[in-house]
């Protein structure tokens, strides 16, 4: 939709009043709503007196959803000077009036007849970039990166090829037809635009997920940094010798954070491919399952923090790593907080990389399937306690019906269990927290004042088995021939409820400042079976107000929750699920919270829609 005279003139004289117009500390400038990703807003209109009030303020489709295939958005909008920025259902990027949600331009990635109509794939948001008048939308379109001028809404042509970069290009070495996915926003620092992303984890070639800068004006690239190392680079004596040539994945898909003040970019790193069983691959496997610092302006490895070594169980960094300045035994942090699959809280000292709360070598038993050698032990944090379950155990199985307990009690008795970290022998074993989490890509969210990290968690749990492979395109000799979702006879989850969480860590001490149940299925409470819980797709926000919101979970809601106790004080069911991280900004002096109800997924049928509450 190209953008009207009156509407461009309007945006045109921004950059003169903006500096008296809009308060940027209370809008939502950041995927996760400042560089450091602590998703914590200084808006306090809204507070545990009044939020009961909330309305519905205004409602914006992007008119494009569609079920087959069936889209969804899991996009966080972003919010500068009085501009809101969102995805659509098939990835386009959108401007909207923050106040009154009035569209004012669209760019679609695929040109001016749209994206194709394949499955989109996801992006979860925006990157701003801005230089004295130059305004800049960055954003992701499967394997590409385009610039969008954020005024006019088309495309920058003196950036890279008019436009847009092909992100499976100058990875430095061939890697021709492979698949390269963007799937979380991009991030700035100065002059510096920086990417992760990658190819996924199967067992057949994939893209590798170095992350590059690239220059904010013109995209030329600027750095590398090899995620599986080339020979000569520190950790490449961690991997076989020859294994940068094939193994790809180690991407950056849950994405990164930026430290303004030391001029750093961390980012969680994911698996490396195959992520079920790595014979090709002998050895820890840096930078795999790492947290990893680089200077923001060269590539620098600065310092890195392995969680898991030579993962074989899809343990991914699955979300932004949160930058916190936290109290820890009355002394002053700087910190990083990575939620992991693992239902684990790893914090890290943002100077040395050093867990701040210690860990411990957790043992390993060696895998029973030919030629795979894992490493004898995995680092486990000492605090905070694990946010869900881990490993499992018997007496774990589901009691919500007699037929459900034995339903799956058959279901598993033919497979091995055992702790955390358990390796599936080829008949088949059981991997909880499963390949969703635990924690996945909505992270956590921070409250400096209360000195408090809020997160939710799942109770997701699989099982996989083995065959062996002849097919010439495989890397490795075996791969899964199961991999399923433990449920019961009638969908629910196979593990003993509760099967979510919300929970406030006291970053203090490490421990629990409270943890309730989250969500639930309406069905079963009507069966008198009450405070299930649900899994949940999304991430958290909290307010200086005194509040947490959230979405997320299977049965539509998005609620309020009081900071101090975890208290539900207000709830409204959206049309489908809403299946993203919700936002919060000022605008024309009052405060709205933000939400995409697009469904999609988890038996919510697919819509567009985002939806604004106000009091």
């Amino acid at each position: 939709m190209p953008i009207d005279r009156r509407s461009f003139l309007k945006l045109a004289s921004l950059p003169l009043a903006a500096a008296k117009s809009f308060d940027r500390s209370k809008e939502w400038n950041h995927y996760g709503g400042d560089a450091a990703a602590t998703r914590y807003s200084l808006s306090k209109q809204i507070t545990p007196a009044n939020v009961k009030k909330l309305k519905v303020a205004w409602t914006h489709k992007t008119g494009d959803a569609s079920q087959r295939p069936a889209t969804n958005i899991e996009a966080t909008p972003i919010v500068v000077d009085g501009l809101m920025y969102l995805i659509t259902a098939r990835n386009s990027v959108q401007a909207i009036d923050a106040a009154g949600a009035k569209l004012l331009w669209t760019f679609h990635p695929g040109g001016d007849r749209g994206p194709a109509r394949r499955a989109p794939g996801v992006n979860r948001g925006v990157c701003y970039w801005e230089e004295g008048g130059d305004k800049r939308i960055f954003t992701t379109y499967q394997d590409q990166l385009w610039c969008i001028n954020a005024t006019t809404g088309k495309a920058i042509e003196s950036f890279g090829d008019k436009g847009m970069i092909n992100l499976s290009e100058q990875l430095d070495h061939n890697v021709p037809g492979l698949q390269f996915r963007h799937s979380s926003p991009v991030v700035a620092y100065k002059d510096v635009v920086i990417t992760g992303g990658g190819g996924g984890d199967s067992p057949y070639p994939e893209a590798p997920g170095h992350i590059r800068g690239w220059d904010a004006k013109t995209g030329k690239r600027r750095w590398i940094f090899h995620t599986v190392p080339q020979p000569g680079e520190f950790g490449h004596d961690t991997w076989s010798a020859d294994a940068w040539k094939s193994v790809g994945g180690t991407n950056c898909w849950g994405g990164m954070s930026v430290d303004i003040k030391r001029g750093l970019v961390i980012a969680g790193i994911g698996s490396p491919a195959y992520d079920y069983y790595g014979a090709n691959r002998v050895g820890d496997n840096l930078f795999g399952n790492c947290v990893v610092a680089l200077d923001a302006l060269t590539g620098t490895r600065k310092w890195h923090y392995q969680i898991v070594r030579h993962d074989i169980w899809d343990y991914d960094m699955p979300a932004q790593p949160a930058l916190v300045s936290m109290k820890v035994n009355g002394k002053m942090v700087d910190a990083v907080v990575q939620p992991t699959k693992q239902s684990f809280l790893l914090v890290l000292d943002r100077e040395t990389g050093k867990p701040v709360y210690g860990v411990e070598e957790y043992p390993v038993p060696p895998s029973k399937i030919p030629g795979e050698v894992l490493a004898k032990s995995q680092p486990q944090p000492l605090k905070p306690p694990p946010l869900s379950r881990i490993g499992w155990q018997e007496d774990w199985i589901t009691d919500i019906s007699p037929e459900a307990h034995a339903h799956v009690k058959k279901t598993i008795e033919k497979l091995e269990s055992g702790k955390l970290y358990h390796p599936a022998p080829i008949t088949g074993g059981i991997v909880h927290p499963g390949f969703r989490g635990g924690n996945l890509w909505g992270g956590c969210s921070f409250d400096p004042k209360r000195n408090v990290v809020f997160c939710n968690s799942d109770e997701s749990t699989n099982w996989i088995s083995f065959k062996e492979t002849t097919e010439s395109a495989a890397l490795v000799k075996y791969v899964l021939k199961d991999r399923v979702v433990l449920t019961d006879h009638e969908g629910y989850p196979g593990i003993k409820p509760p099967w979510g969480y919300m929970t406030a860590v006291d970053c203090e001490n490490g421990s629990f400042k409270w943890r309730i149940v989250n969500g639930e299925f309406k069905e079963l409470t009507k069966r008198g079976i009450k405070k299930t819980g649900t899994p949940s797709h999304g991430g958290s926000i909290c307010t200086v107000g005194g509040l947490v919101f959230m979405a997320g979970t299977f049965d539509k809601m998005i609620r309020a929750f009081d900071s101090d106790s975890g208290a539900i004080l207000w709830e409204y069911e959206l049309p489908t699920g809403g299946f993203a991280t919700p936002m919060t900004y000022e605008a024309n002096g009052k405060q709205y919270v933000v939400i995409a109800a697009a469904g999609g997924k988890s038996g919510s049928p697919a819509s567009d829609e985002y939806i604004a509450f106000s009091l």
